[in-house]
C-alpha cells in the first residue's frame, strides 16, 4: 500500500499446492481450544474514532497526507464511522471524489503498533461495486492488508507487506474491473517501479459480505475468501529467489482510496466499505471455518474486543470489553 503504482497483471501466477490445501484443511480439532490463545479479536463496537475504547484498543484513523492514491488527496478521521448494520456495529470507511485532488477524501483504519507476523489473519468485509451516491466508474480500491516499516533502500530484504485483498470494482492499473488481488511482497524499487512479489487475482464481483482469511506459516502465505483457496505464495514471481512471507512485524490496515481520477464521470461520487470484525491468531494456522466459529462464539458471549497476543495463554486477556 505504500506504492504509487504497480505492474499490470493478467494471470494467476502461483498454483495451488498440497501444502496450502493442508493449511486450509486444518481441522477444528487442531484449532480447538487455541483459537482465542495468543489472539486478537475486535468487532468494532465503537462510537467514533475519538472513542477512548477505539484508541485504547490500539486503533487509529489516518489523517496524515501521502500515498497511496491520488496525489494531494486528503485522509480524514471523519471518514471512519460505526453504524449498525443487520443488528451489529461495523466500521464503515467512506471515500469520495469530485474528480480532482483537492476534492478527493479517502479513509484508513489501522493498528498503531506492529504486532503481527506469522499466524492467521481474518476479517469479514462488505465490498461494494457501486457508489452510495453519484456516478459510478471511479478507480476505487477497497482493501485489507498488513505492512511493516518503510523500506530502508530498494529491494530491502526485511520489507514486509501482505495485501490480503485489494478489490477494484471498476478496475485500475490498466485492468478492467471487477478484479481482486492478493499480493505478497519481499521488496521493490519505486522508480522505475519493479517489485519482488507474488500475486493471485480473480476477475469477478465481490459485491457483498465476504470472509477473507490469510495464513502465514513455514514460509508460505495462503489466501482464501469464503473458505475457497486463492493462492499459496512462497517466493517472488519475477525471479523465484526472494521469499515473500513477512520478515518483520506489521500493522493491520483497512483503507478505501482512489488509484486515480481517470474513471470519474462528473459531480461527486461516494463509496463505502464495511468491516464487521477482525481476528488474528499469532503463530497458529486456523481453518477458515474455525475462524468464523470463533468470531461467532465471541460475539455470542458478548465479547467485543479480546487481546491475548502478549499473554501466551487463554487465561488472561489484556483488554476484553463486553456489551
Amino acid at each position: 500500500m505504500t506504492r504509487l503504482r504497480r505492474t499490470t497483471v493478467s494471470a494467476m501466477i502461483l498454483g495451488t499446492t498440497m501444502f496450502s490445501m493442508s493449511l486450509l484443511g486444518a481441522s477444528a480439532a487442531t484449532a480447538s481450544g487455541t483459537s482465542t490463545c495468543s489472539a486478537l479479536f475486535d468487532d468494532f463496537s465503537y462510537t467514533s474514532p475519538s472513542d477512548s475504547r477505539f484508541t485504547g484498543n490500539g486503533w487509529q484513523a489516518r489523517t496524515n497526507a501521502g500515498g497511496p492514491g491520488v496525489v494531494g488527496a486528503g485522509w480524514s478521521s471523519s471518514n471512519i464511522t460505526f453504524p449498525t448494520v443487520d443488528g451489529s456495529t461495523v466500521a464503515r470507511l467512506t471515500a469520495s471524489t469530485n474528480g480532482n485532488a483537492a476534492g478527493t477524501s479517502q479513509a484508513e483504519l489501522l493498528t498503531g503498533q506492529r504486532r503481527f507476523k506469522d499466524g492467521t489473519y481474518a476479517s469479514r468485509i462488505r465490498f461494494t461495486d457501486s457508489p452510495t451516491s453519484g456516478k459510478d466508474g471511479d478507480h476505487v480500491n477497497e482493501t485489507f492488508f498488513a505492512i511493516g516499516p518503510q523500506q530502508r533502500f530498494d529491494y530491502d530484504p526485511e520489507y514486509s507487506e501482505l495485501d490480503f485483498t485489494e478489490y477494484l470494482p471498476n478496475g485500475g492499473w490498466g485492468a478492467a474491473g471487477p478484479i481482486a488481488y492478493q499480493t505478497s511482497y519481499n521488496g521493490y524499487r519505486l522508480d522505475p517501479w519493479d517489485p519482488h512479489n507474488a500475486h493471485s487475482q480473480q476477475t469477478r464481483s465481490l459485491n457483498g459480505w465476504h470472509t477473507v482469511v490469510t495464513q502465514v506459516s513455514d514460509g508460505h502465505v495462503t489466501y482464501s475468501i469464503d473458505g475457497v483457496l486463492l493462492g499459496d505464495h512462497t517466493v517472488d514471481e519475477q525471479t523465484g529467489q526472494f521469499p515473500v512471507a513477512p520478515r518483520a512485524p506489521m500493522s493491520v490496515n483497512f483503507n478505501l482510496w482512489f488509484i486515480d481520477t481517470a474513471g470519474h464521470k462528473g459531480g461527486r461520487s461516494t463509496y463505502t466499505q464495511d468491516v464487521d470484525w477482525f481476528y488474528y491468531a499469532k503463530d497458529q494456522v486456523i481453518a477458515p471455518s474455525e475462524v468464523t466459529a470463533t468470531a461467532t462464539a465471541l460475539r455470542s458471549a458478548g465479547t467485543t474486543h479480546l487481546d491475548t497476543l502478549d499473554s501466551g495463554s487463554c487465561g488472561a486477556s489484556t483488554t476484553t470489553s463486553t456489551r
